[in-house]
């Protein structure tokens, strides 16, 4: 009977090890991240939190907390399931991000999308950040945007000091946003969004391009200022991160605070803009 309960927990293991298997690819981190939401929908969120995320990963909740201390003591919710729509990974390989939306089946039913990210660690993908919006029903599928690495690429050394002054490049450029949003306000993101990018805010759709989260910037937001907590910059050099505290003064005279978690990508010309941001509110 031992061997019959030991045999049944290794393949279960296993089936967790490959599931979470990285191998530099988008495909792998989708992959990684479908299986931690039917985990989910089987055991609950917190047997699949507990399993999929990294011993120092932060969850905000909505302010941010280590993940494994909050999901060994919060509430377990069986009926919370989400789906990837958009995914990349870093030409290095060493860590990427998914977003999507996600449904809470509970007494009244409640919607959001959320951004997370992911580092590959010992052959396989754990979950590091993950900050959540809550939204209404929405009103349109989004459409899958899975981006494969366009190369592979990981410097073979790579010192402390090195790895510092790639997350100060970080830095520096969210510095250099938050002086230029204090002057010319929330038009001044125009200069630091991708074309393509995306915007997560609490009760709205996902918002996509550059002049459509212009246009939301300049009819809800008189000011923004950010207060950044950390930055991360891929050893590829082509994808970034940084979270914090953003302050936002609406139109309305009514003042916000919010955890944030920008995704920067390199640009040919050595700029980083941003391809996803997202706002959640945060508790004072």
């Amino acid at each position: 009977m031992k061997k019959i309960i030991y045999t049944a927990l290794l393949a279960t293991l296993s089936v967790g090890a490959y599931a979470q298997k990285s191998d530099g690819t988008t495909k792998s981190l989708v992959n990684a991240e479908k299986a931690f939401a039917e985990d989910a929908a089987k055991e609950g969120a917190n047997a699949a939190f507990l399993k999929y995320t990294a011993a120092d990963a932060l969850v905000f909740r909505p302010n941010p907390i280590n993940a494994k201390k909050f999901y060994a003591t919060t509430a377990d919710m069986k009926s919370l399931s989400w789906t990837p729509t958009t995914a990349r990974v870093s030409r290095s390989g060493d860590w990427g991000f998914t977003s999507g939306a996600y449904v809470i089946n509970g007494e009244q039913k409640s919607y959001g999308h959320y951004l997370s990210v992911w580092r590959a660690k010992n052959g396989k993908w754990e979950l590091i950040l993950d900050l959540g919006a809550e939204t209404n029903k929405p009103l349109n599928k989004a459409a899958t945007n899975f981006v494969e690495p366009k190369d592979h690429f990981t410097p073979k050394f790579a010192t402390e000091k090195e790895l510092k002054a790639g997350r100060d490049v970080i830095l520096t450029t969210e510095k250099t946003l938050n002086t230029t949003l204090k002057s010319y306000g929330p038009s001044a993101f125009a200069g630091f969004l991708n074309k393509d990018a995306q915007l997560l805010f609490p009760g709205t759709e996902t918002i996509s391009g550059k002049e459509s989260i212009q246009a939301f910037n300049n009819r809800m937001v008189d000011k923004i200022n950010l207060k950044t907590t950390a930055a991360d910059k891929a050893l590829g050099g082509d994808l970034a991160y940084t979270y914090g505290v953003a302050t936002i003064d609406y139109k309305t005279d009514l003042r916000e605070s919010f955890n944030y978690l920008f995704i920067w990508e390199r640009q040919s010309d050595g700029n980083w803009n941003i391809m996803t941001q997202i706002f959640t509110l945060a508790e004072r």
